[in-house]
């Protein structure tokens, strides 16, 4: 089970972390802020409304050493950043494949699963990746390796062009440098307004995202899965925990420039992954990994866009050797 971090983000936003390394290996178990929760979805009162989470941002130190003994390295830290819509849960099927070694925390990204969701924002690039820098400090994780899905890894090599000292290692997971334009924009703008929301059950949910929408050309259970875990129950039926204006506002940031630069500028280790079906096209995922200083490439075969979701296994194949490469002393 999960332990939940609050952590304070840019501009004072309440962030949700969650802990997934077992209590024998956290640095500090037990320590302050940790609370053991069901899910990452956390709590919500009737209609919806998260119960407002503390906003404290707990230090953890390691744990105390007896007198005489020798002193213990940190365990190396691996920070999980989700895509758009997405959330932190996302990741634990393949985080529980993960042989261990690490500390592994995944993030909900403002706007995001149990994390604030700012009425004014900002949803910048800026405001997100300030975000994640101040989970890494807060937490003691660096310097940090970043596995990144979708716009999570925009935000990893990001951050990893931005402050080298943080970033030990980066895992980029199928997104592209290149830009997508407005046309794009425009299509997620009507793609949204086509949801048939509210959703009359959980399972209206897995039917209209796994079959009914118009952009799956073939039924996809486990994209239909993978939607139903971002939704909560209201009075009226189920909506989605995010707000659909602000993951526009947060895509409207990055969709239209390319990253490229950005990317050439990361220094650290960086694995690239791409599901075979994903978004990422192979000639753009190589010529991704060209630019980058230190760039290795893997792929997923059979596996989309959601391929550390979908693929769990095979994911954590592709990419715990890489982890126990660069986190190895």
């Amino acid at each position: 089970m999960a332990r939940r971090l609050d952590v304070t983000g840019a501009d004072g936003v309440r962030l949700a972390a969650w802990d997934h390394t077992a209590p024998d290996r956290a640095a500090g178990p037990g320590g302050p802020g940790i609370v053991p929760q069901p899910g990452p979805d956390g709590a919500a009162r009737p209609g919806g409304r998260p119960v407002p989470r503390p906003a404290r941002a707990p230090q953890l130190p390691l744990a105390p050493q007896a007198a005489g003994a020798r002193s213990q390295a940190p365990v190396p830290g691996v920070l999980l950043l989700h895509g758009l819509m997405g959330h932190a849960g996302h990741w634990a099927p393949a985080v529980r494949r993960l042989t261990g070694g690490h500390r592994v925390v995944a993030l909900d990204q403002r706007g995001h699963g149990a994390s604030e969701k700012p009425a004014a924002g900002p949803f910048t690039r800026e405001a997100y990746v300030a975000d994640a820098a101040a989970v890494v400090e807060q937490l003691g994780l660096g310097p940090v390796t970043l596995v990144g899905h979708s716009m999570g890894a925009l935000t990893a090599w990001q951050l990893a062009a931005e402050r080298p000292d943080l970033v030990r290692a980066l895992v980029i997971c199928d997104m592209r440098a290149s830009a997508l334009g407005a046309a794009s924009q425009r299509a997620w703008q009507d793609w949204f307004r086509r949801w048939p929301a509210p959703f009359p059950s959980l399972e209206a949910v897995h039917r209209w995202f796994g079959d009914e929408d118009p952009w799956v050309e073939t039924p996809n259970p486990a994209r239909g899965a993978f939607f139903a875990e971002v939704m909560a129950e209201h009075r009226d039926g189920w909506r989605p925990v995010f707000d659909p204006e602000q993951m526009l506002t947060s895509r409207e940031t990055w969709v239209h420039d390319a990253h490229w630069d950005s990317l050439a500028q990361v220094r650290c280790p960086t694995l690239v992954v791409r599901g075979l079906d994903g978004e990422l096209g192979r000639a753009e995922a190589q010529e991704m990994v060209r630019v980058l200083p230190h760039g290795a490439y893997a792929e997923i075969p059979d596996a989309g866009h959601l391929l550390h979701y979908t693929h769990p296994e095979a994911w954590s194949e592709a990419v715990e050797p890489f982890l126990n490469g660069v986190l190895t002393p």
